[in-house]
């Protein structure tokens, strides 16, 4: 019998780092094995095959984003009915939030599959590498049911307070994906069809890992019951998951309009700032493991209704980020063309990556923070907030890059990051101290004893 994870009970900065490390070593192996995408089709076959590949990053991140953002809202529900002891509830609500993805996973490779070439032209892809990032893509979102099957796999787990085993599926699935992202770019010559081929087997492999995992967990094992229909059920998972969804999807969008402002500026724009996005994504991915494991220890702390953990949870994670914006966001300041060159090749590419990296480098914080305070409204089940700050980033991104690139150049699309990051940080941090809040007021005033209170009113 597998085992699952209180996160009620317990030293809250033991629990806490104790579900991070796994976290944030899954996070690293998932961004080695994109940056080794990226590095081997960028050595291994041009700087323009690497274009094609980047220039799905936004795209990619619109469909998968959203699938994400439905898994995540689900397993934060999952959580809170695990942290309440509610074995039963939290039994239907899987079952219904595997029906619930099954039917979105077909929906989404359909879409996303007939208006690939469409939305490539709304990004102004260049003809030079419309061929590769049509390829790249059809094998990539043709296979999108494999990511979508691991992140509710994984979402369930750590809803369950298991962040091991997505490390464990994520240490095997990106060494198989290197070996064979290897294999058919430097041996077989395929092209950028290797690349893809390569992400989608190793996404099966997490997924049937964390599968296995969850079939022998028993609280979570599923009956027939678990999956008659329940109306309420799938009101309440598609309430707390599609803001959620929409959020990521929405701020997608934002970056899919800078990238089609970069692609307007030239191939050399559109390559160099595909590595710049993924020294973002590896430089986000403590405060982003940081968010996750907030969600998770808030989800099933809001649950027990132990709302001065959540208090303690906070300052963990916020903690854990600014460390890592110490790190990281140095290194984006002070070496910024060492770092563009260890993905790059040509020396225009490297120095226009070399005025992206140190303006986003020093408000890096901005969007550390803003995962541990975005999950924390999530997580006490408020998705509404994240979703308007999805679309506060959309509006700053847009509004930033049409205004200023004109003048500013390449060096508009960091200012854009920057602000979109800044509003929605206040935007989730106002409202998570407002409802933390309350719900320690309330908590305190119910606490008292009867007599007290009237005591109190008296005087």
């Amino acid at each position: 019998m597998a085992k699952t994870s209180d996160l009620t009970q317990g030293k809250v900065s033991k629990l806490v780092l104790a579900f991070f490390f796994p976290m944030l070593f899954t996070n690293m192996f998932q961004q080695v094995y994109s940056l080794a995408d990226t590095a081997i089709v960028g050595k291994g076959i041009s700087d323009d095959a690497l274009g094609a590949v980047g220039n799905m990053g936004s795209l990619f991140f619109l469909i998968v984003g959203f699938s994400m953002g439905l898994s995540n809202g689900f397993c934060v529900l999952i959580a809170q009915a695990f942290g309440a002891k509610d074995y039963d509830k939290m039994r239907r609500t899987t079952a219904h939030a595997v029906k619930l993805a099954a039917a979105i996973a077909v929906i989404l490779t359909f879409f996303s599959i007939v208006f690939l070439r469409f939305a490539l032209r709304l990004l102004r892809t260049s003809d030079l590498i419309m061929h590769d990032s049509l390829t790249y893509g059809y094998i990539v979102f043709g296979g999108l049911v494999t990511a979508i099957a691991y992140n509710l796999c994984a979402g369930i787990l750590r809803a369950l307070g298991d962040s091991k085993t997505p490390f464990k599926a994520i240490i095997v699935s990106t060494v198989m994906n290197i070996a064979l992202d290897s294999f058919f770019i430097f041996v077989l010559k395929t092209g950028v069809e290797g690349a893809a081929i390569a992400t989608v087997a190793a996404q099966i492999v997490s997924a049937a890992i964390c599968f296995i995992k969850l079939s022998k967990i028993d609280e979570i094992k599923l009956s027939k019951a678990d999956f008659a229909f329940d109306g309420s059920l799938y009101l309440d998972l598609l309430k707390n998951g599609v803001p959620m969804a929409l959020m990521n999807s929405i701020t997608a969008v934002g970056c899919m309009v800078v990238q089609g402002f970069v692609n307007g500026l030239g191939l050399a724009y559109t390559s160099a700032y595909s590595a710049c996005s993924k020294f973002i994504n590896i430089f986000m991915s403590p405060a982003v493991t940081a968010g996750f494991s907030m969600s998770a220890f808030t989800s099933q702390n809001f649950g027990a209704k132990e709302y001065g953990r959540i208090k303690e949870g906070t300052k963990v994670c916020l903690t854990i980020s600014f460390i890592a914006y110490v790190i990281f966001g140095a290194a984006m300041v002070f070496f910024p063309r060492q770092l563009a060159g260890l993905m790059l090749s040509g020396d225009e590419q490297i120095s226009i990556a070399a005025q992206f990296l140190p303006v986003t480098g020093v408000m890096l914080f901005a969007v550390d923070f803003l995962f541990v305070f975005r999950n924390g409204v999530q997580g006490m089940g408020s998705p509404f907030i994240p979703m308007c700050s999805g679309i506060l980033e959309m509006v700053l991104r847009i509004a930033v890059i049409a205004l200023f690139i004109g003048g500013l150049g390449f060096k508009a699309t960091a200012y854009a990051e920057v602000l979109a990051w800044t509003g929605a940080l206040i935007m989730n941090a106002s409202a998570f101290i407002y409802m933390l809040s309350r719900k320690l007021s309330e908590q305190r005033v119910s606490n008292v004893p009867q007599g007290a209170q009237v005591a109190v009113t008296a005087n």
